[in-house]
């Protein structure tokens, strides 16, 4: 929960239209500022102060404790002109907070962590639990201090601009090992405990077993991702405390499912009790991964029988593709999803002339894998090896990477060895249609006029048909130098089912500094003013001209005076 708190009238107004944009994330603290103030901080994870920086200073300073634990503080001042990271800009998630108050309300976040600031990802920010000295480390690499990356388990991060060897260190270990002084160390969620209990086995005997076990193994409790157990244990109680007191989900399968995994050692308890030779192997391993705790069981003090086994295995770290799709060009018209992808990402992969357009959005420490026109499958292959090597790899594409772009070969080459994320773009056909008016605004098909993959029969089908079904149709890649007959000939086919002074609108670098276009009629278009970077979208029988915008009704008879 967020607390806000005001102390004047403008500061209040501004209090209650965060809170009407957030009526289930916010509480609004009344009363007097300090007694306000110091009840939020106790019961909120973060606060927004319509307050001047230095009266919140002075209210929250005798509040602090630890930094891992004192809640995000984001001053806004009563001009509602910058929204200020103040305390806990990475464990609050206040500088988080102030970007999306600043959004909220039109006020310039301010963050001034020095991560931040310069682009590098925090190294308490990355999603894993760490240890060591994350200040002594961060300060390393803001100095362009030789930091080391000794990955052991391979998992996707952000980019960290780190080097083979080095006097500071971040190690991504699951093993048990104590930090350095120079050294911090992140726990990928790499571990999968699988468990077995006889009914009314106590929580503690479950968790301990499991405990025992990692301490033996020299692992580290922390990577722990997810207890594992049968379907018909899935309300057992000592499992299910166990898990809650781990904290980590408790994932259960089918006996049948679990019966058909190979174990070392199976046994005919559990196959009597509840249908398959293994459960604690059979769940750690049915995901596939590597033993490294073959089944045990527990050991209780008063000599009767254990009632839990457990068994550890390491699942390697899946590598993630990202496709994302950038947009037609602008900046504005790039999503947050897309611009968080690119920071999030250690390899990008893409063609030089869209790399050109967003690597000041990239973290330092970001490879870049560039190629030029015609070479699509090359980076496809190229990102998803990448991926299977563990990266986390975006792969872009202008407008939108799922059209006429790099999603399907990338996903032609991808199998389920990793993780694959589409982002969407907003596509040139969409950008084009939003400046011509509304072309778009019933039935319509894009179709690329690109013979390079498709063979002209295909391509002319396509076009008959759209034009016997009346759609509204958006070429893509219209005309070029080598290619300058197609798009006559599909203008054509068209006008066989379309009256000659049927709209037409010709776009050029939509949403570009460039950007032109103009509407003007089947029987008018001259190809020769069409390129590469045009797109032509030719409206249906029902589409009009309006004061110089192509307009599409939505349904298929116009309104008493929109003629």
């Amino acid at each position: 929960m967020i607390g806000l708190i005001s102390a004047t009238a403008a500061g209040a107004a501004a209090r209650d239209r965060l809170a009407a944009a957030w009526p289930d994330r916010t509480r609004v603290y009344e009363g007097p500022v300090g007694e306000a103030v110091r009840a939020a901080f106790a019961e909120c994870e973060q606060l927004v102060c319509f307050l001047a920086t230095g009266a919140v200073v002075r209210l929250i300073a005798p509040l602090l404790g630890d930094k891992t634990a004192d809640p995000g503080v984001v001053c806004v001042d009563e001009g509602v002109r910058f929204a200020v990271s103040l305390v806990g800009g990475h464990g609050g998630g206040a500088n988080e907070l102030a970007r999306e108050v600043g959004e909220s309300l039109g006020a310039e976040p301010v963050v001034t962590t020095a991560t931040d600031a310069v682009g590098l990802p925090g190294l308490d920010t990355l999603g894993f639990p760490y240890e060591g000295s994350v200040a002594v480390v961060s300060r390393a690499l803001l100095d362009g201090e030789p930091v080391a990356l000794e990955a052991e388990v391979p998992w996707p991060l952000p980019p960290l601009p780190a080097s083979a060897q080095g006097s500071y260190t971040v190690r991504l270990t699951d093993r048990a090992v104590e930090p350095g002084e120079r050294e911090v160390i992140l726990r990928p969620p790499s571990l999968v405990v699988g468990v077995g209990a006889s009914k009314g086995a106590p929580a503690e005997e479950v968790l301990g077993l499991v405990e025992d076990a990692l301490r033996e193994a020299g692992l580290s409790v922390r990577s722990v991702a997810e207890l594992a157990t049968v379907d018909a244990k899935s309300q057992e109680p000592g499992i299910v405390a166990a898990a809650e007191r781990l904290g980590v989900p408790l994932v259960t399968y089918p006996a049948g499912e679990l019966a058909a995994v190979e174990v070392p050692n199976p046994s005919g308890a559990p196959l009597a009790a509840v249908g398959t030779p293994s459960v604690a192997e059979a769940a750690a391993l049915v995901r596939g991964g590597e033993l490294l705790v073959p089944k045990r069981k527990s050991e209780r003090a008063d000599g009767l029988p254990a009632m839990a086994t457990c068994a550890v295995v390491r699942r390697p770290g899946r590598g993630r593709l990202a496709v994302v799709g950038l947009g037609p060009g602008a900046r504005d018209l790039l999503t947050p999803r897309a611009a968080e992808e690119l920071r999030r990402a250690s390899v990008l992969v893409g063609l030089d002339q869209y790399v050109d357009q967003i690597r000041d959005l990239l973290r330092p420490g970001t490879r870049i894998l560039e190629s030029g026109l015609g070479a699509e499958e090359e980076r496809a292959r190229t990102a998803v090896a990448e991926a299977r090597l563990g990266h986390a790899v975006a792969l872009i594409g202008s407008g939108d990477a799922g059209v006429y772009a790099m999603a399907s070969p990338a996903l032609a080459e991808a199998s389920d060895d990793i993780d694959v994320v589409g982002v969407p773009g907003v596509t040139a056909a969409l950008a084009a249609g939003a400046i011509l008016g509304a072309p778009l605004g019933h039935d319509h098909v894009s179709i690329s006029l690109s013979d390079l993959h498709t063979p002209w029969e295909v391509i002319e089908r396509r076009v008959r048909a759209a034009a016997e079904a009346d759609l509204v149709v958006t070429f893509y890649n219209p005309r070029s130098r080598g290619r300058d007959w197609q798009l006559p000939k599909a203008l054509a086919v068209l006008a066989e089912h379309r009256e000659p002074t049927t709209p037409v609108g010709v776009v050029r670098n939509a949403s570009r500094p460039d950007e032109s276009s103009r509407v003007t009629t089947l029987a008018g278009l001259d190809p020769a003013t069409v390129d590469m970077m045009t797109v032509v979208t030719v409206g249906n029988t029902a589409t009009r001209n309006i004061a110089g915008r192509m307009v599409t009704p939505r349904g298929y008879r116009w309104q008493e005076g929109a003629r």
